[in-house]
């Protein structure tokens, strides 16, 4: 099977999309695919816009032998118009993998407007889906885009890249500790990841019960992480609170397993890897009810879900852990167990890999 991916950037791109690409593509070759990632330069939206009126990627994209091009979601301002004009011209059908819509996200009801209209255009315009939770694909339908004559699948992502080797007796003796309740947020430093609220509500518990690392990068929105800075600085929270950056594979899981509690309150996830990836590791997760974390956490079993920017809601499940550390041992082991049911890296790809080849009658090895 031959196939196109269109991405911005690079597929090493640190996020839970660029991972669901990454481990696909990696998966396809493993399966003696030829895979081309199509790589566009990152821009401001509004430029982005401007390569539906690219020669070059019109032409590079009629004249590729493909069986099929996938085209992550996040691209949509550079192909939601480009599409519709290749449409009779393409020997291949074009689909998309959503991960999230951006009109989904919170921000000034104007900007999601135009965002809407835009990213209607575009999924109007791809011949099938491939969704990484029911939420992305209920958020599609929302849009008025009819799924029952697109062939669509839903092939959640996993948790397992990394080594969660961890014992319920650990988890216990973890939880059991002494001092105060250690809280993990993991994500690069962006408003829609709710850091600001998690810092709020640190601040809104005694000193003593509760203290933080943070990991993530600080590089990606430098405004807002000089915000987050300021935050910790301005509420008295500079000895309570580690910004620890970006970490290698084996600090970030020796810090997951040094952990009690993983709280990452986001404004809006597509699905929430980071949060099987902390259950790896019998964390309870903290989220919020915007967007799909429900699919995975159960509130008050292996985890909590609370309102998006509600801070006091989020700072009275931080103390009630803290305090209870037999529940805390509970949800702990709880968190393992729903881990333990996710499909793995290599299921998820296999299950996208096959539902491709239904579309384009490859044969199951390419040649």
């Amino acid at each position: 099977m031959r196939v196109g991916l269109v991405i911005y950037g690079s597929l090493e791109t640190i996020s839970g999309g660029y991972l669901y690409d990454r481990k696909l593509v990696e998966h396809l070759l493993r399966q003696g695919d030829d895979v081309e990632v199509i790589s566009l330069p990152w821009r401001s939206y509004f430029l982005h816009l401007l390569d539906n009126l690219s020669r070059s990627l019109r032409r590079s994209l009629r004249s590729a032998r493909f069986d099929i091009l996938l085209q992550d979601e996040l691209n949509h301002p550079s192909l939601f118009w480009l599409n519709t004009r290749l449409k009779e011209g393409l020997p291949y059908p074009v689909f998309t993998i959503v991960h999230h819509l951006r009109s989904s996200e919170q921000r000034p009801a104007w900007q999601n407007r135009l965002y809407l209209q835009i990213e209607r255009r575009y999924l109007r315009g791809v011949d099938g889906f491939v969704f990484n939770s029911q939420t992305t694909l209920r958020a599609v339908e929302q849009l008025g885009v009819d799924l029952s004559i697109r062939p669509h699948i839903v092939a959640y992502p996993a948790g397992d890249q990394l080594a969660a080797q961890i014992s319920e007796a650990e988890i216990a003796r973890r939880a059991a500790e002494p001092g105060p309740l250690r809280i993990l947020f993991l994500g690069n430093l962006i408003p829609r990841k709710g850091l600001h609220t998690l810092l709020a509500a640190l601040e809104g518990t005694p000193a003593g019960v509760c203290v933080l690392s943070v990991v993530g990068s600080q590089g990606v929105d430098p405004r807002y992480a000089g915000s987050i800075r300021r935050q910790i600085e301005q509420t008295g929270l500079a000895r309570r609170v580690r910004l620890l950056g970006a970490l290698g594979t084996q600090e970030l899981e020796d810090c997951l397993r040094s952990h009690h509690l993983l709280a990452v309150p986001s404004t809006y996830e597509g699905y929430g890897i980071v949060y099987l990836e902390g259950m790896g590791f019998g964390l309870p997760a903290v989220a919020t009810t915007a967007g799909a974390a429900g699919e995975i956490i159960t509130h008050g079993v292996d985890g909590f879900l609370v309102p998006p920017e509600d801070a006091p809601a989020l700072a009275r499940c931080l103390e009630r852990l803290a305090k209870d550390r037999p529940q805390l041992t509970a949800m702990g082991l709880a968190a393992r167990r729903r881990y333990r049911t996710q499909p793995t890296w290599e299921q998820t790809a296999g299950k996208i890999r096959d539902f491709l080849l239904a579309q384009t009658g490859s044969p199951a090895r390419a040649e």
